[in-house]
C-alpha cells in the first residue's frame, strides 16, 4: 500500500551450528513494527529477552498464521501472542476462547490446542465492527482458502477479539481477527494466511495493512479498498 518500507530477517535454518545461532541478532528497537508468519527452534534466550523488552517497551507486534504455533515453552510470547496452538498446548496453556451469542467464552475445561478441517473458502464475521482495524468493513466478508485454525488456548490476557470465523469442524465461533496489550506494546494477530492463495485476498491484505498500522501508531488511517470482498464472494488480489 506504499506506507511501509520492509527489512527481512531470517533466522538460521533448523539444526544450524551454534555459531549461527549467535551472529543472529536482529536490533528489534530500529523497527516500529516486527512481523512474524515463524515457526521454527525456539530462538536463544538473548533474542527471546531482547524482543520481549522491545514489546513491552511499546513496539509492535504483527503474529500472522504460523507464528500462531511457535514457541510454546516461551511463556511470555504465549502473553504476547495471546492465543496459540499446536506444539503440545493444552488447557495448561490457557483457556479456548470462542464467541457465542455476540460474548467472548473462556473455556478452561481439557483439550489440545490447535486443529483445523480442510482448507476452504469462510467468512469473517465482525464482533467489534467500530474497532478501527474494521471499521467500514462488511459485518460478513467471504476469505479466500484457508486453514480455519480451531481450539486455540494461551494466556488470554488482553485480548480482544475483533472477528471471527465459524467452524464446522469445532462447531464454534473461531477467533480471526485479534489485538492484544503487552506491557505499552501494541500486538495484531491473525491466524489467517496459510498459502499464498490465502493471502492474495483483497480482505486479508487491508487487514494486513491497517492492522499493522494500528499495532504501530494505535490508529487506522489506510482507507478501505473500494472493491471489497461481500459475504458472498471472495475478492482475490489484482497481480
Amino acid at each position: 500500500c506504499g506506507r511501509f518500507e520492509v527489512t527481512v530477517s531470517t533466522s538460521p535454518p533448523k539444526g544450524a551450528a551454534k555459531d549461527a545461532w549467535a551472529a543472529w541478532n536482529p536490533e528489534f528497537a530500529q523497527y516500529d513494527a516486527v512481523l512474524s508468519n515463524y515457526n521454527g527452534e525456539l530462538w536463544p534466550e538473548p533474542i527471546q529477552k531482547a524482543f520481549e523488552k522491545y514489546v513491552a517497551d511499546g513496539g509492535a507486534f504483527i503474529v500472522i498464521h504460523a507464528a500462531n504455533n511457535s514457541f510454546p515453552q516461551w511463556d511470555e510470547f504465549n502473553k504476547m501472542i495471546g492465543l496459540g496452538g499446536w506444539g503440545g498446548r493444552n488447557q495448561k496453556h490457557g483457556p479456548y476462547l470462542y464467541i457465542k451469542d455476540g460474548k467472548l467464552m473462556r473455556d478452561p475445561g481439557p483439550g489440545p490446542g490447535g486443529s483445523h478441517g480442510p482448507q476452504h473458502e469462510f467468512n469473517v464475521v465482525a464482533h467489534q465492527p467500530e474497532h478501527p482495524i474494521i471499521k467500514g468493513m462488511p459485518a460478513s466478508w467471504k476469505h479466500a482458502k484457508d486453514e480455519l485454525y480451531d481450539s486455540l488456548r494461551g494466556p488470554a490476557e488482553n485480548v480482544e477479539v475483533l472477528a471471527y470465523a465459524h467452524s464446522e469442524k469445532s462447531g464454534k465461533n473461531e477467533p480471526m481477527i485479534m489485538t492484544i496489550a503487552y506491557g505499552k506494546g501494541r500486538v495484531f494477530h491473525t491466524p489467517m494466511g496459510h498459502a499464498d492463495y490465502s493471502m492474495q485476498c483483497v480482505g486479508f491484505y487491508a487487514t494486513l495493512q491497517r492492522g499493522t498500522e494500528w499495532a504501530i501508531t494505535g490508529n487506522v488511517t489506510i482507507p478501505l479498498p473500494a472493491e471489497f470482498p461481500t459475504e458472498e464472494t471472495v475478492l482475490p488480489v489484482e497481480p
